[in-house]
């Protein structure tokens, strides 16, 4: 049986990985979106591939706008287990999906007008 070696990464590593800064990855763990960040036996911060993954969760939640109250409740539904969380977990993904909709629906409108006057002060250097 061959013993599994965890690759651990820097906290700047992370940052690059993750394209988080280490300010963000320092206050992502003081208000609990990361948990158990693992300490070298200096006390640095050590992630994993694990972390890597969760950020990656979390840069979509926030990237898409999802408040930070709801990525709170998001982790901890999360660390408390499938099964008894599920439910709401989906519930605040569905939530959060439909603002993303209407976020989406009023850029395309915005992105629209904003074409018409491209189209408008083209139309005016063409006369």
């Amino acid at each position: 049986m061959t013993a599994t070696v965890t690759r651990y990464l820097t906290p700047a590593e992370t940052a690059e990985r993750s394209g988080f800064s280490l300010d963000t990855l320092r206050y992502y763990e003081r208000i609990g979106l990361l948990a158990d960040v693992g300490r070298a036996p200096s006390g640095h911060r050590r992630f994993t591939e694990d972390d890597i993954q969760w950020l990656g969760i979390l840069r979509c939640l926030r990237d898409t706008g999802m408040p930070i109250a709801d990525m709170r409740r998001y982790a901890q539904l999360a660390r408390s287990g499938d099964q008894e969380s599920l439910a709401e977990r989906i519930t605040l993904l569905e939530k959060h999906d439909a603002a993303v909709e209407e976020q989406r629906a009023l850029l395309l409108d915005q992105q629209k007008h904003l074409r018409s006057k491209i189209d408008y002060y083209r139309s005016i250097l063409a006369d």
